[in-house]
């Protein structure tokens, strides 16, 4: 029988590639004669670039950055030589994980180190750029990553700001006349929020990054501000784009200063590994991620593994650490595995994925096998 491993992250627990690692591990005990096929997946977040890597055959570029607090750090993104593509995550240089609880600044956190990741993938000869836009720690309409590549900000007076959310709704006059060009821009994006109003992203997603109730209201307005300049400028509304206020709205500034094209992370993802392809090649399909809930059918990869699954008659078994209990979820899959096998804390479940999701694997190939006879 083929196989086709196609999870998503383990959020907090395992990378795809560990998942993929682990069904097969615990699969192949029960079941040595299958042949298995990894295809790690993931949407706009994190884990993006790890699973395009795999699929273009890329090597890690190492370039010096800042974190989204201005300290500098090193980060890392994929180059494909023969086609010239880079693949970067917007939060290897600006993401919430690089932050201390303590430390998250809604007013000051800005995307300056992703731009300065984006300029060193042009230097290199960059004819495609792909970003993934997740797990951030900014709300900064992409100002800080506009500004890296050029962009300049001034307040009343002509005084040139800083490119910091705080000074957002100081804004007077944008100029881009100094912004260099960026070749092929696609953002991949996993959310459907506009920049603006009560499912933008000052009210949706800034909470989780430090903003009380003021903040909020002051980022939202900041926003309002950098988006009318903008409309001024450019004679567009970028920020009613579906997806604009991804990333604390770098999807946003990805649109209005770069000319970026937005697709679904998924969808990048499968294109660029010939996923549908893979799937009709497999006899049975594995997918998974950490919780598969309602969330799941809202671009999320399992469900669009099942998908491809479903169209081309392919059964699909989904593993997570938690399953919610929704009818609708559990009708995308032929069956949801749960791996947690016995009563554990939260904590003591993320650090056993790997042994856990091993053992639900073995179980599922030996019931499987059961059922085949």
């Amino acid at each position: 029988m083929k196989i086709l491993l196609a999870p998503d992250k383990f959020k907090g627990s395992l990378s795809a590639t560990g998942v993929c690692a682990a069904l097969e591990k615990g699969w192949a005990s029960v079941d040595p004669e299958s042949e298995f096929v990894s295809a790690p997946i993931a949407d706009g977040g994190e884990g993006f670039s790890e699973a395009l890597c795999c699929a273009l055959g890329g090597q890690w570029i190492e370039v010096g950055s800042v974190d989204a607090l201005g300290r500098e750090i090193q980060c890392r993104y994929v180059w494909e030589a023969r086609s010239r593509t880079a693949v970067l995550e917007m939060s290897e240089s600006a993401g919430l994980w690089r932050l201390k609880s303590e430390e998250l600044n809604p007013y000051r956190a800005n995307t300056y180190g992703v731009g300065i990741l984006m300029r060193d993938a042009v230097r290199r000869g960059a004819s495609k750029i792909l970003i993934g836009l997740g797990g951030s720690a900014t709300t900064d309409g992409g100002i800080g990553m506009a500004a890296a590549l050029g962009c300049r900000f001034f307040g009343e007076s002509g005084t040139e700001l800083e490119p910091l959310p705080e000074n957002l709704g100081r804004i007077e006059h944008v100029d881009v006349s100094g912004c260099i060009p960026i070749p092929g821009l696609v953002a991949a994006c996993d959310v459907q929020n506009p920049l603006l109003g009560e499912r933008g992203t000052a009210a949706v997603f800034s909470p989780q990054k430090g903003a009380d109730l003021d903040a909020v209201r002051f980022l939202e307005n900041g926003l309002q501000n950098l988006a009318a300049r903008m409309r001024s400028l450019t004679g567009r509304d970028d920020g009613e784009v579906r997806g604009a206020g991804a990333a604390g709205g770098i999807a946003y500034g990805l649109l209005s200063f770069c000319g970026a094209r937005l697709e679904g992370g998924f969808e990048l993802v499968a294109g660029a590994m010939d996923l549908k392809g893979r799937v009709e090649a497999a006899d049975l399909v594995l997918t998974g991620e950490g919780r598969v809930d309602g969330q799941t059918l809202e671009g999320k990869g399992p469900a669009g593994v099942a998908a491809m699954a479903r169209g081309f008659g392919r059964k699909v078994i989904a593993f997570a650490g938690s399953v919610s209990e929704d009818p609708e979820v559990h009708a995308q899959f032929d069956a949801i595995v749960p791996i947690v096998d016995g009563v554990m804390e939260l904590g003591e479940a993320m650090g056993e994925a790997p042994r856990l999701l091993e053992r639900a694997a073995a179980r599922t190939a030996r019931m499987l096998k059961l059922k085949l006879r």
